[in-house]
């Protein structure tokens, strides 16, 4: 479909729905990357940036990904995501997010060296337990421009020198929007999908539904990886996805979200 006419359509179905089904209806419309730049837009727009959504948008896209949803937004809003990022937002905050948009993490090969690895856990070590505050920039450096599989080793020999997890010292030495960045590069490092049940569990949990993110997450994962996710969800939680959308939504909000997401594992 030429993309005129899925706009036609989107502002057809925009005057004919409201609420969360239609924010839903027209999250489908958009092609997947161009929903990724206008989710990251919209983040950015208007008083007050929602740094949440960029973080988990940044943080669990591989460097392809990242390419497609930086060429879709300039295509679509005529300016430069990573200059979008930086006019908006600032410090340790700033660095981490247009380090990830570079998209040095990814690395196919799957090769680790032991001895980097290990210098790397000293490093990270050095910069937040063993000195009077902390090396953020070292922290990001480490984060962002190592491979996954990299990065599990640094995780393993780090737990070995400071007797806690990677986890446990970024809680303590870093806070805010920083610290939430760090440690959503650590649980998509650890396990994607894992992370992906996390953000869609909480946004059920207690009183209110976190509709962006519920959409978001089911929308963008839908035709990648939200099987594995909701065999994820299962496990960690001892429920399926789909009785916790039954519970927590209703209507044909509800009806559109449990098609989406399918049949129970």
């Amino acid at each position: 479909m030429a993309w005129w006419k899925a706009w036609d359509l989107t502002e057809t179905l925009k005057s004919e729905l409201s609420g969360k089904l239609e924010r839903l209806i027209v999250a489908l419309m958009y092609l997947p990357y161009r929903y990724e730049a206008k989710e990251l837009h919209d983040a950015m727009k208007g008083l007050g940036t929602k740094e949440g959504i960029i973080i988990e948008i940044l943080a669990s896209r591989t460097k392809k990904q990242l390419q497609e949803i930086m060429k879709a937004y300039e295509e679509d809003y005529g300016s430069s995501l990573e200059e979008d990022i930086q006019a908006d937002t600032s410090g340790y905050l700033e660095r981490i997010l247009v380090c990830l948009l570079q998209g040095s993490r990814d690395d196919v090969s799957g090769f680790v060296d032991p001895r980097l690895a290990l210098q790397d856990a000293q490093d990270l070590h050095a910069a937040g337990e063993k000195i009077r505050g902390t090396d953020e920039m070292k922290f990001i450096t480490i984060l962002c421009t190592r491979s996954a599989t990299h990065l599990l080793r640094v995780f393993e020999e780090y737990e070995k020198i400071a007797n806690k997890s990677i986890e446990d010292s970024i809680k303590s030495e870093t806070h805010g929007s920083l610290e939430e960045a760090m440690l959503t590069v650590v649980k998509c490092t650890r396990n994607l999908h894992s992370y992906f049940a996390e953000r869609l569990y909480y946004a059920m949990k207690g009183a209110g539904t976190r509709d962006g993110t519920l959409i978001r997450n089911i929308v963008s994962r839908s035709e990648i990886d939200l099987n594995l996710i909701k065999c994820h969800f299962k496990k960690m939680y001892g429920k399926t996805l789909s009785s916790m959308i039954m519970e927590d939504t209703s209507g044909d909000y509800k009806n559109a979200l449990l098609n989406l997401v399918g049949s129970d594992p």
